[in-house]
């Protein structure tokens, strides 16, 4: 763990991958919430925990940083959103031949992987999510589409997501949701954040 302070009450947290990246952003969630830690914003990514408005000089907390014994993350439990998705993507057969299964055998394998937000970006309400075995990674598309349809869920490397609106994306596209991701009137506006746990649902066929 490397802490770098960026100016003087801010850090950026660097850490070995995703899993110990969750485990920071959980334990300072944690001390925040008790009081140990007074920060205006907590943000993790990929290998970074960015912290900003720290209420104590950043240079202090970076030393401290290092010493902290990081508790594993809580185990999963039944509070995950729910997803129901249609596994009708256009690179269904593509991800099939990648992973060496039928093509019917994406949806069973991808419905039952438990997901974590690992972070959010690339646009609002888009969650990068873990969960599936690294056998499973993907690469992404060596064309990118030049619009991918809001809903799609898709996947691209350890990631899967669900594209919140109408963008360009080179991820492999494997099935649909209506479900709403971002929602301006709903408090959060963003259905997944940080930590939130994910099961994806297959919708049975009427």
């Amino acid at each position: 763990m490397r802490a770098l302070p960026v100016g003087d009450r801010a850090l950026l947290v660097e850490v070995s991958g995703g899993e110990e990246a969750a485990a920071l952003h959980a334990e300072l969630l944690r001390r925040r919430a008790a009081g140990e830690l007074r920060v205006r914003e907590i943000v993790p990514a990929a290998r970074t925990v960015l912290l900003d408005g720290l209420d104590e000089p950043a240079v202090r907390l970076a030393a401290q940083l290092p010493h902290w014994e990081l508790p594993p993350l809580p185990p999963r439990g039944d509070d995950a959103v729910h997803i129901p998705v249609r596994y009708d993507g256009p690179d269904l057969a593509e991800v099939a031949a990648l992973w060496g299964v039928d093509v019917e055998e994406v949806p069973r394998i991808h419905a039952e992987a438990e997901f974590r937000v690992a972070f959010c970006g690339f646009a609002p309400g888009f969650g990068y999510l873990t969960g599936l075995p690294a056998r499973y990674d993907v690469p992404r598309r060596t064309t990118p589409r030049t619009s991918v349809p809001a809903g799609s869920v898709a996947l691209a490397g350890p990631y899967t997501g669900v594209y919140p609106r109408s963008s360009p994306g080179g991820w492999q596209l494997i099935g649909t949701t209506d479900t709403v991701l971002w929602d301006h009137a709903r408090v959060p506006a963003a259905l997944l954040t940080p930590g939130t746990r994910v099961r994806f649902v297959p919708e049975v066929a009427a």
